[in-house]
């Protein structure tokens, strides 16, 4: 009764931009989920790749509980200790000079867009510059992003979205070489595509790119939102290429559950892009996701958790490649690390709903795709599980 009782109230006052699963989750405890109704969840899906610390990290939570009791908000007009030592972590961490902290992901890559449309102003003393995005891209659901988001069916209700948008195919250089002109001030691509169906780029692509850029003085933007924050087995996933962006947008994990994102710039980016009053925001870098986000790279660097995940994918890998072994209705595993997909000939729909009837949380990308993307800090019996888990509910299929 609790729970149907709470799906009814939600159902009739929050506005139904999501179709959510029948489920009422109540707690967490390290990589598991508690509905209302006791039941036990194995999550493997942290929230879309957020709590990469799983639940209940007793030193993530203390850090915050001792921050609400301190300050929680001044504004940026004025500093604030535990923000200058989360951007002194974070800049290190990505080997970037300079960043901007945002409330979502979604405006990371709206601050990005500005930065490299302000470069290239202040380059040429003119506005009217395009962005090269990906197809089959996602970037988020502000109209800024919307605009280089790659899918239709996300933007086509929305129109007219940004102008100066081009789009080229994911992987396949010549096409991206196609949409260059003397207009082009970006080059903007996730380094593994999440909710595009879990494509990571190949390495030639990522270098030809980066070549491309630095040939014509044009600004490459990685998003890493979702594949960052050690999730692929290093900090950022372009350290795996060593391809290194001139501005990349990051948030999900960067909190490990409060929510923060950023954008990083290069410093000749940074000297040459936003000055004072050409981005703001109210509630970002404010000390509440300061201390969070200070505390989140403090762990990340002391535990090592991007070579933890990079263990773990290893194991994660195998396990899966197993069940493609085993299960005609799986095409084919794709991913990094701990950020994995396998591509069903079934209704993936329908396997994501026998995974919780075995009490496994997975979701989907790309339509065909079941996603993998847990928290950094199972372990391999987790992944047993899982696996277990998720053979009961494919042998139902």
């Amino acid at each position: 009764m609790e729970k149907q009782n709470l799906m009814d109230r939600a159902k009739q006052h929050l506005l139904h931009t999501y179709n959510r699963y029948p489920i009422v989750l109540e707690r967490g405890e390290g990589v598991y989920l508690y509905d209302v109704e006791g039941n036990k969840y194995l999550d493997f899906a942290a929230g879309i790749a957020v709590q990469s610390l799983g639940y209940g990290n007793r030193e993530l939570n203390e850090a915050v509980k001792k921050q609400v009791d301190t300050l929680t908000h001044t504004s940026n007009l004025f500093y604030n200790e535990p923000i200058a030592r989360a951007a002194e972590r974070a800049v290190k961490a990505a080997g970037m000079e300079r960043v901007f902290f945002t409330n979502s992901g979604t405006e990371a890559i709206e601050g990005a867009i500005k930065a490299a449309k302000k470069y290239a102003y202040t380059r040429d003393g003119h506005s009217g510059h395009e962005i090269i995005a990906m197809e089959q891209s996602f970037h988020g659901r502000s109209l800024g992003a919307l605009s280089v988001t790659g899918n239709v069916r996300y933007q086509e209700p929305f129109g007219p979205l940004l102008p100066g948008v081009r789009f080229a195919r994911f992987n396949d250089l010549d096409s991206v070489k196609e949409q260059i002109n003397e207009k082009t001030c970006a080059i903007l691509l996730e380094t593994v595509q999440g909710e595009g169906g879990i494509y990571p780029a190949k390495t030639e692509f990522l270098e030809g790119i980066r070549r491309l850029c630095d040939a014509h003085d044009i600004l490459l933007i990685l998003d890493e939102i979702q594949c960052g924050m050690g999730r692929t087995g290093a900090m950022f996933a372009w350290q795996h290429y060593g391809v290194k962006p001139d501005i990349m947008a990051c948030a999900k994990a960067i909190g490990c559950g409060v929510p923060v994102g950023a954008f990083f710039l290069t410093e000749q980016v940074a000297q040459k892009s936003l000055a004072p009053g050409d981005h703001g925001t109210t509630y970002g870098g404010n000390p509440l996701v300061g201390a969070a986000v200070d505390k989140v790279f403090e762990i990340f660097e002391r535990e090592d958790i991007p070579g933890h995940a990079q263990r773990m994918g290893e194991y994660l890998e195998q396990k899966l490649e197993e069940l493609v072994r085993e299960f005609a209705c799986i095409k084919v595993r794709r991913g990094m690390g701990l950020m994995q997909g396998l591509v069903l000939e079934v209704p993936v729909g329908q396997v994501v709903k026998l995974c919780q009837e075995e009490g496994l949380i997975v979701i989907t990308a790309g339509g065909n795709v079941l996603r993998m993307v847990p928290p950094l800090v199972i372990e391999k019996e987790h992944i047993d599980e899982m696996a277990e888990k998720l053979r009961k509910a494919l042998q139902q299929m």
